[in-house]
């Protein structure tokens, strides 16, 4: 079984069809289970909201993207943010500086291995890539 944490840089280049949308799209497909922080579904809805108030994207390109988020958040797994998670996100990463909401993708993901073992850190963001793989997380893609 693929288990695979969705971090929010792969997610809004999926929704958005950057350049690495290909790659990111082959690892959610050929996922089992797909789990995400509800902090995903907020950070890439504010990020569709104000690429579309920057003329980055149409109002037509922000409510398709914001419409595939929603259906695909309805099939993945969602950890709401816990105690130990904001906890964890407070302490020291292998990388440092880790931005806040970096640290709390990557307190996440640790979470949810330590409750179901082997998973894939599916991330386009630097940092957080070598942080997760230090911290022994598979990182795709």
């Amino acid at each position: 079984m693929t288990l695979v944490y969705a971090e929010s840089s792969a997610v809004l280049s999926w929704v958005l069809g950057e350049q690495q949308q290909d790659d990111v799209i082959s690892v959610l497909s050929s996922a089992d289970t797909v789990v995400t922080s509800s902090l995903t579904v907020l950070e890439c809805g504010r990020a569709l909201v104000r690429a579309e108030s920057m003329k980055r994207i149409s109002s037509v390109e922000e409510r398709a993207a914001a419409g595939l988020l929603d259906a695909a958040v309805q099939s993945w797994h969602l950890l709401e943010l816990s105690d130990s998670i904001i906890a964890r996100a407070r302490q020291h990463f292998p990388h440092e500086p880790v931005r806040s909401l970096d640290a709390v993708h990557l307190a996440s993901a640790l979470t949810l291995r330590s409750a179901v073992g082997a998973m894939h850190m599916l991330s386009l963001d630097e940092r957080v890539r070598r942080n997760a793989a230090s911290l022994g997380m598979t990182v795709t893609p």
